[in-house]
């Protein structure tokens, strides 16, 4: 059999996703549940235990197949981009009403009211799913019960996805992030063009393979995407480039030819850019 990806594929020996029969060997398959998250940000991590290296992370509202609950952690693939992994089932709750739209900004607040001064306010981060059944005043009311601001969210795709990534400058890096609390390089791509409504895998090497075409350097412009091994960055111009690092902790802008030297001085190059 051809060997899957196991970062897009649920199986281990002993328990599979039953839409995968056929096509690897497991003990048992499994019909998965339906569940969204149900808090802001939820850890989607390699093994079953707090301390396990987190893979990426599932948003508030975001929908869920689960194959597995034990111990209090539920394995899992996210729907939006196929990303399998381990979740707190504390973090999980039935899907109900369906999402009809999503928080167009950084990052927003849920409230109890109508009310900027009402608490608790729950933040929440962009491409948090809602679902809205009504307006009042300038708050939308959510199927919860709960209230957002309605110019913080949209039921449209944003449009320039760079502009989407340069609010997200100086946000401190995190592995397996993609949020304003912290975002990874594969991450800021993916955040960005799924607010335009745009498919996108999570990790730089699957955005690499799947996104866009292969342009020359010498043909750079806003939008293109330049591909280390293990790292991606935006083009803002055809000189500068947006990416979260490693080496500033952080989403800078910076001249691409800095960034080319300083990443060669460590032993990769450039393994191709690609245009949208």
């Amino acid at each position: 059999m051809t060997t899957l990806d196991k970062r897009l594929n649920a199986y281990r020996d002993d328990l599979a996703d039953i839409h995968l029969q056929g096509r690897c060997e497991a003990a048992r398959f499994v019909e998965v549940e339906a569940a969204i998250c149900i808090v802001p940000i939820g850890s989607v991590r390699r093994a079953p235990a707090p301390d396990a290296m987190q893979l990426t992370q599932v948003l508030y509202g975001e929908s869920i197949s689960v194959f597995e609950r034990a111990n209090g952690w539920a394995w899992v693939q996210l729907l939006n981009d196929g990303y399998v992994g381990y979740v707190e089932d504390a973090a999980l709750g039935p899907q109900q009403q369906k999402g009809n739209h999503r928080v167009a900004t950084r990052s927003t607040h849920l409230y109890p009211k109508p009310d900027l001064k009402t608490q608790p306010a729950l933040p929440i981060p962009m491409n948090s799913i809602l679902a809205i059944t009504g307006v009042d005043g300038e708050y939308l009311t959510l199927a919860n019960g709960q209230y957002v601001f309605s110019d913080h969210v949209t039921s449209s795709p944003l449009q320039d996805f760079v502009s989407v990534a340069e609010q997200f400058l100086h946000t401190p890096y995190l592995w397996g992030g993609k949020t304003v609390w912290g975002i990874d390089c594969s991450g800021l791509v993916q955040v960005a063009l799924h607010a335009c409504g745009k498919t996108c895998l999570r990790d730089s090497d699957m955005q690499e393979q799947s996104l866009g075409q292969i342009i020359s350097m010498r043909d750079l412009q806003r939008g293109d995407l330049v591909f280390w091994k293990g790292h991606v960055g935006i083009m803002q111009d055809s000189e500068t480039l947006l990416h979260a690092n490693g080496h500033h902790m952080k989403v800078v802008s910076e001249p691409l030819e800095i960034a080319v030297a300083r990443i060669a001085a460590k032993g990769s190059e450039i393994t191709s850019i690609k245009r949208l």
